[in-house]
């Protein structure tokens, strides 16, 4: 009986996929955006810090805090027009906080995945045990609550202080006189209070974090 032979065609021509940039590319990884979050949240502490020192001039009066808040307009203007120097931190800081808040969701949620896959057994969700609960620290269990805090806290700090949304006694280029009058009301005060605290423990459980992604506290 004479066999049959089925002849293959050409196998079909496969477009190459378009390779990212490199920092892209690194980008897709748990480990790229972990490290993008550890960078980002370095240049945000960096901020954070920079912004609380030059905040001292409060007590030394008036004069000293305007005199601060012109100096920052005219860093650069030696070679740059005024202001666009601090224009270029402000883009760094925004690029910054988006890249921080971005990898922080990506991550959460290659974890939330990664846990339903191994939680689940036989159509049974398994749960953790209390002992891998207890394990995380205080600022780790709250680090979900901790941020969208801080996101909240940072956009109502720009519309009390910078856009003058909630007081009538809001001067513009007057940062002494709106900070007086806003840390005046009681009720600002206490959000201002609960905000920082949040922000502490965040940048507490965030540093531990940078130095775990960085490899600086392995125990190897």
């Amino acid at each position: 009986m004479a066999q049959t032979t089925i002849r293959k065609g050409p196998d079909p021509i496969r477009k190459k996929q378009k390779q990212l940039p490199f920092p892209l590319n690194i980008y897709q990884s748990a480990v790229g955006k972990k490290w993008a979050m550890a960078v980002s949240g370095v240049v945000l502490l960096g901020f954070v810090l920079t912004h609380m020192i030059g905040n001292l001039h409060l007590y030394e009066g008036p004069l000293e805090i305007h005199e601060y808040a012109e100096t920052l307009r005219n860093l650069g203007t030696d070679i740059i027009p005024r202001t666009w120097l601090l224009w270029g931190v402000r883009l760094l800081l925004i690029a910054a906080f988006a890249v921080h808040v971005h990898s922080a969701y990506s991550l959460k949620e290659v974890s939330r995945k990664s846990n339903t896959r191994s939680n689940f057994t036989d159509g049974n969700k398994k749960y953790a045990s209390s002992q891998d609960f207890v394990a995380a620290n205080y600022a780790s269990r709250t680090m979900r609550w901790t941020g969208p805090i801080v996101l909240l806290y940072l956009f109502f700090h720009l519309a009390d202080l910078t856009w003058g949304w909630f007081s009538k006694d809001w001067v513009l280029g007057d940062p002494y006189n709106n900070i007086v009058v806003s840390m005046g009301n009681i009720g600002v005060a206490l959000i201002y209070v609960v905000a920082n605290i949040a922000l502490a423990i965040h940048i507490y459980h965030g540093t531990w974090s940078l130095f775990q992604s960085l490899g600086i506290n392995s125990p190897k």
